[in-house]
């Protein structure tokens, strides 16, 4: 990913307000992130733990999205929980699960889309390696990192367009 500024970032949001996109915490030492590591740019707002925010480029420009946690599941029968953007699995509650309102009228008619990703929103770095978390396990695979990238940026834009979509897929 190129590197963005503030005023990029705040532009790019498709599911809020643009007073409330003046108004979101942006990540910390926005200038010095391992932008060539990073397929997009997620953050969770540290004055808000319930809101995640997630910034991608895709062909038609920056895509941003503001995200709520949904409460945490009870954990205590399941063991592990898989991203379903990286597809790294975490122990305990290092998976969230993050829900969108649509973009547009479906959006402002109460419309949402949620998927299971990393709590942190680090998948770019999960899947390079980058970072690691001794609860968080990258299985091995016989894909290459780029065909790995490829299929998390494919989840990632499976995503994004239920979150463009107009109507609620089935």
């Amino acid at each position: 990913m190129k590197p963005i500024g503030e005023n990029e970032i705040r532009g790019s949001f498709v599911n809020c307000s643009k007073g409330e996109a003046r108004k979101l915490h942006l990540p910390r030492g926005l200038a010095d992130l391992p932008w060539g590591d990073l397929d997009f740019l997620g953050w969770r707002d540290p004055g808000a733990p319930d809101r995640g925010y997630l910034v991608a480029e895709r062909d038609d420009g920056l895509i941003g999205l503001s995200l709520r946690v949904s409460a945490e599941v009870r954990r205590s029968m399941v063991k592990t929980t898989v991203c379903s953007v990286c597809l790294t699995a975490h122990a305990g509650s290092g998976v969230s699960l993050f829900v969108g309102r649509r973009a547009g009228a479906a959006g402002r008619d109460g419309n949402t889309v949620g998927t299971y990703i990393c709590g942190d929103l680090a998948c770019p770095l999960y899947v390079r390696g980058k970072k690691k978390n001794p609860l968080a396990t990258r299985f091995t695979e016989s894909l290459t990192l780029e065909e790995q990238v490829g299929r998390m940026r494919d989840n990632l834009n499976t995503f994004l367009d239920q979150i463009l979509s107009e109507r609620p897929s089935v």
